[in-house]
């Protein structure tokens, strides 16, 4: 049986998984959770909680994009692996997923939940999740640039990981959000070859006629 995905194809979430089906070359089918039926009911009678992704594969139901990259790295063993072999260099992959969900698609999230009332309003035009954002793209900054003087191209190792699939859409959204400063030439320089590496630049594609969603308005030559 074929692999369904819950999705809406503007989540950077459902982008993340996306790119990993992509970049492994396994075939699914998508339900589009916009609201309509019977859709929404059976993704809510699925997973109560109604936060996508989730894949259902056989009967087996799998939530959150970075479960479903283990799982698909797990089940589909002979395909491109996001996720490597050696134990050391795999902790480090899910140490820089973290970091691209929690320190950079977190506080990109906190913005846009502001701006559209979702988030309370700190009076200070969300000055601590810019103020994370930044130091996060410091981080990275040094991070990218730092390996023997050259950039390194992927956020770990010599391979497009599990990593790459999280921080594709964390600095695609991030940088409309709050603009990544042009100092951080190393970020910048990997954000193009995230958004140029074809597993992403296909989910990327299916996202934009949805665009006009973007509370902040989604910004013109920054895509």
């Amino acid at each position: 049986m074929t692999i369904v995905l819950y999705e809406h194809p503007f989540s950077s979430y459902v982008q993340k998984a996306k790119t990993a089906f992509y970049e492994k070359g396994i075939a699914f089918e998508t339900k589009m959770i916009d609201g309509s039926e019977p859709v929404a009911s059976e993704f809510a009678a699925l997973w109560p909680i109604q936060r996508f992704p989730v894949i259902v594969d056989d009967g087996q139901f799998v939530f959150e994009a970075t479960g479903i990259i283990e799982y698909l790295d797990a089940c589909f063993p002979h395909t491109a692996r996001l996720i490597p072999e050696d134990p050391l260099l795999a902790a480090e992959v899910r140490m820089w997923d973290r970091f691209f969900d929690n320190y950079v698609s977190y506080p990109q999230g906190r913005l846009v939940y502001m701006a559209i009332g979702r988030e309370p309003d700190d009076a200070k035009g969300g000055a601590a999740w810019k103020s994370m954002l930044v130091t996060s793209y410091a981080l990275l900054d040094r991070r990218m640039a730092d390996r023997d003087m050259n950039d390194r191209a992927w956020a770990v190792g010599e391979s497009f990981s599990l990593a790459d699939c999280a921080a594709a859409p964390a600095l695609l959204y991030a940088d409309w959000t709050h603009p990544i400063p042009a100092r951080f030439a190393a970020v910048h320089a990997y954000r193009r070859r995230l958004l140029a590496r074809p597993s992403y630049a296909r989910a990327l594609d299916e996202a934009r006629p949805y665009r006009h969603l973007f509370p902040l308005g989604a910004p013109e030559g920054r895509d």
